[in-house]
């Protein structure tokens, strides 16, 4: 009758998958991800910017259009804030710590990754972390640590010193919000040097 028959497979299914060797083996393979929907809407995926071998690995949540749209990580008004957390409190310039997102891609429209988007992403994350090896791994927003930890309990945890798979995670708030609760940068002046303590 015309039609073709194929066996049945799963989405996000690893079938010839080959483990990375080093960050810029992962880095292509994250450049030419196609694993879910947002690889249509991108301009590109974004791997990660700065030092491979950083004390500090910054996680932001997704891409943001201004991000993808530069093709930079350090742009637009939320960025600006967070260069000066890394550069005036922590003693850094951007190229010393390594900056990241949860997700590598820019969400459709306005909405929020779905639980299969990070499915396809977070793997990439893990051997981020494998490969970077950070004394330090700072969450940026509630978002971010819902998702890596699948915990919702990101106000009792804030600024606190966490173990995750033997790093130290340390949740702050994201300079997102901060531009929206100013009042709440002191607050995070106090985490930065909490996290600066760590080093």
């Amino acid at each position: 009758m015309g039609f073709s028959y194929v066996d049945h497979f799963n989405f996000n299914e690893e079938h010839t998958y080959v483990k990375p060797k080093n960050i810029n083996e992962l880095s292509t393979n994250i450049s030419t991800c196609h694993l879910c929907d947002l690889s249509k809407s991108r301009s590109q995926a974004m791997c990660g910017f700065g030092n491979t071998k950083a004390d500090i690995m910054i996680v932001d949540y997704t891409v943001s259009q201004i991000q993808d749209v530069n093709n930079n990580y350090y742009v637009g008004r939320s960025s600006e804030i967070l260069k000066n957390m890394i550069e005036k409190v922590l003693g850094l310039s951007t190229h010393e710590v390594y900056y990241t997102h949860a997700i590598k891609c820019k969400p459709l429209q306005t909405n929020k990754p779905s639980p299969s988007e990070w499915n396809s992403c977070k793997n990439y994350f893990y051997q981020q972390l494998e490969f970077i090896q950070p004394k330090v791994l700072i969450v940026l927003g509630v978002d971010t640590y819902s998702l890596i930890m699948q915990d919702n309990n990101f106000e009792d945890v804030r600024g606190h010193i966490i173990n995750f798979k033997n790093y130290k995670l340390v949740p702050i708030y994201h300079p997102q919000f901060l531009l929206r609760n100013p009042e709440l940068k002191k607050i995070t002046l106090n985490d930065l040097k909490t996290i600066k303590s760590c080093l």
